[in-house]
């Protein structure tokens, strides 16, 4: 659709910073790696690929930070340039954006979100008809705009509001009529007024906190996998005497859950909860999760008469995998977690938050009943190995070839995870950082000790040390 009239304006080519293009999304700091004229290129080489794959719509959401406004309006004058019509929904989380590019008849979708970075950070997450948009598609765009290969035309711009349907949708999924007491922490983040309300539509009582948006995350930082970012809620939990508490990251698609002695429910703890009660009405069915999950929810899975498959750790990779095989729910360790059990394959924190408390309310068990039922294991956290860029794969190639010789059982769907003495160990290179990841989980502290010192051997045979911290 390259116009032919020389009176058209040509744009520029553009160069983003090399940073700012990863794996998953687009993502950089404001005024330094990121900014409005980042945010129109983006909308000019989304809009040229779109258009070129026979897209013509595309539907934009932003997140409460300061900077997301403005860079969602280059944006969409980017999109339109490209001759995409473009639907503008607002401000909201990322997955009503999600819910848009569903339901609106779109093509596309993009929100504008620094997700749960700090408060000068922002980006884009992205989708096209359908389906996720990574790893070679994110690089294509830098091309295109690098070399200003648009192409031009004159899309519309419209502004609707799908809230009301989001939350009407989301309540779709209650179901049982037990009265929970439950703490809500959106921690100023896009989820909050999403959040506040479904919460109001709930039997139950519901405590609200943070649930006013505001891009300067006055209370706490926006990641519920942080353990001192629960803190708050936590307390609340504790001093109100609540069944469970809810927690949401910056943009609403991970999740954070305590039970009522306030202990913290990991991401892999809360897709097993959720598997058992997807698999009552999909028995045999596969679910998904990332190697980094703990074999308790492996073997719990197996043992719900699922089919438990180990998969690449990036939540753009699982709901690839996941819409491959047609599987009804997946998750990461992170707490990202996607139904297509009723709902679209995406990561909604929300709508799996409601599936949670349905499941509580619908039966006489509590959230710590259930933690209290999982067989004892002790675990590290992520571990973190700096190592250079070019060097990181090469690390894990190496090990990967000593194990084998070794004769290890191992899995190498995302690097390497051991089976070792009851327990395993992960090794992987991260896709994002110049890091590879380390995690070890065994029956006991000693075990887990021998594991740490199997790693700390192989690591130092590629020339690398274990940090300090991880023999703590």
């Amino acid at each position: 659709m390259i116009l032919a009239d020389p009176a058209v304006p040509r744009a520029a080519p553009h160069r983003f910073d090399p940073s700012v293009l990863r794996e998953y999304d687009i993502r950089g700091v404001v005024g330094q790696t990121l900014d409005t004229a980042d945010a129109e290129a983006l909308g000019r080489s989304f809009g040229t690929l779109a258009w070129r794959r026979g897209a013509r719509s595309v539907a934009v959401c932003y997140d409460g930070r300061h900077s997301s406004p403005r860079l969602a309006e280059a944006l969409a004058g980017g999109l339109a340039a490209s001759g995409i019509d473009v639907v503008e929904i607002g401000r909201g989380p990322t997955p009503m954006l999600y819910f848009a590019a569903h339901t609106q008849g779109v093509d596309g979708g993009i929100m504008v979100t620094g997700s749960h970075n700090p408060p000068d950070y922002n980006g884009f997450k992205l989708t096209l008809q359908g389906a996720p948009f990574f790893g070679e598609d994110i690089q294509e765009l830098g091309a295109i705009a690098a070399t200003a290969d648009y192409e031009y035309g004159t899309g519309t711009v419209e502004r609707i509001s799908v809230f009301d349907a989001y939350v009407a949708r989301i309540l779709e999924a209650v179901a049982g009529e037990r009265r929970l007491k439950v703490a809500w922490d959106a921690a100023n983040g896009a989820m909050g007024e999403a959040m506040a309300a479904v919460a109001a539509q709930l039997p139950g009582a519901h405590i609200l906190l943070n649930e006013t948006i505001d891009g300067d995350f006055p209370n706490h930082h926006a990641d519920p996998t942080v353990p001192e970012n629960l803190r708050q809620l936590q307390a609340v939990v504790l001093a109100e005497g609540c069944d469970l508490g809810i927690a949401f990251d910056g943009d609403g698609d991970r999740l954070g859950v305590v039970d009522s002695q306030a202990r913290i429910l990991w991401g892999d703890q809360i897709l097993l909860l959720l598997a058992r009660d997807v698999l009552k009405r999909n028995p045999g069915a596969t679910i998904i999760a990332d190697v980094k999950c703990s074999q308790v929810l492996f073997d719990g899975v197996r043992a719900a008469g699922g089919v438990p498959l180990m998969w690449s750790t990036g939540h753009s990779l699982i709901k690839a995998e996941m819409k491959k095989r047609a599987a009804p729910l997946a998750g990461e360790m992170s707490a990202h977690l996607f139904f297509a059990d009723g709902y679209y394959g995406y990561d909604d924190a929300l709508y799996a938050a409601v599936r949670l408390l349905s499941i509580l309310q619908t039966s006489g068990e509590s959230l710590a009943d259930f933690r209290d039922s999982l067989p004892p294991v002790v675990n590290t956290p992520e571990i973190r190995v700096p190592c250079p860029e070019d060097r990181k794969r090469a690390v894990v190639e190496e090990i990967k070839g000593r194990l084998i010789a070794a004769g290890d059982v191992l899995n190498d769907i995302d690097g390497v995870r051991v089976s070792q003495d009851g327990g395993w160990w992960l090794l992987r290179a991260s896709n994002t950082q110049d890091i590879l990841v380390v995690r070890c989980e065994a029956p006991d502290a000693t075990g887990l000790e021998k594991l740490k010192e199997r790693v700390r051997g192989e690591l130092r045979a590629s020339g690398l040390e274990l940090p300090i911290e991880a023999a703590e």
